[in-house]
């Protein structure tokens, strides 16, 4: 893989239609370019600052700058003690009902949350408007954020009927496997997407930086009886996910 990408670096240097007299610039194209290439698979590291400012005559200032744009970008991202990875994106079929553990599961990947809080109260105004409550009704409340290995992923605020969810302390990690458990899995939603700039509190959470891109996506889920059974907001890192959606014409 370093072979590969000094071999890029060093064509986009004799380039003259390059146009990147700066180095990291020429840098950050070469790791962009073997990443595209599959010569360097998502997952795998990238090598070490010190190993790429020896192989490709840099100063390690330039490497670091390099990848600190990549890593911006969501091409790379940085594990505090490990190093450098090429991003996995995660694509995610908006035709198929799943929770966000079976998705990982799916990839491979260990699903697991750290929870802020679980609940029990009353409806808030927008809760009971989202889930056609009457004002007063009890309601489990779940606010977590969702990892993938050791990746933090995703933030969830979900809201659940207490008629269904008594105990909101029973869900380790799938919502959905525990309301299937109690026959109340759901059967369709409705999703929006939006793209947003993530704030400080959520930047923070998903250790990104602050104004990051990321999707808010707000589902409702429903029962076969038309009862909504689920009412989360999330907020994704767009680093990491690419939502798919399939389209018919009629």
């Amino acid at each position: 893989m370093e072979t590969a990408l000094a071999r890029e670096y060093r064509r986009i240097c004799r380039d003259p239609t390059s146009h990147q007299p700066l180095a990291y610039l020429r840098l950050r194209s070469a790791i962009r370019n073997v990443v595209e290439q599959r010569a360097i698979e998502p997952g795998q590291a990238l090598p070490s600052e010190r190993d790429l400012s020896q192989a490709l005559k840099l100063s390690r200032v330039t490497v670091r700058k390099a990848i600190a744009g990549l890593v911006e970008e969501g091409l790379l991202t940085q594990r505090h003690g490990a190093g450098t990875f090429i991003a996995e994106r995660i694509v995610k079929p908006m035709s198929r009902l799943s929770s966000f553990t079976e998705d990982l599961r799916d990839r491979g990947l260990h699903p697991r949350s750290e929870f802020f809080e679980r609940s029990v109260g009353e409806v808030t105004p927008e809760e009971a408007m989202a889930m056609n409550l009457s004002p007063g009704t009890l309601v489990a409340r779940l606010h977590r954020v969702r990892y993938g290995q050791d990746e933090p992923l995703a933030i969830e605020r979900s809201v659940v009927p207490a008629s269904v969810l008594p105990d909101p302390t029973v869900v380790r990690d799938s919502l959905y496997e525990v309301l299937e458990s109690l026959g109340c899995r759901p059967r369709r939603a409705l999703q929006r997407l939006r793209a947003v700039s993530l704030g400080v509190q959520h930047a923070r959470q998903l250790h990104v930086a602050t104004g990051s891109a990321g999707l808010n996506i707000e589902r409702r889920s429903f029962l076969d009886d038309g009862r909504v059974v689920e009412f989360t907001c999330s907020w994704y890192r767009g680093d990491i996910y690419d939502f798919v959606a399939e389209l018919h014409a009629d």
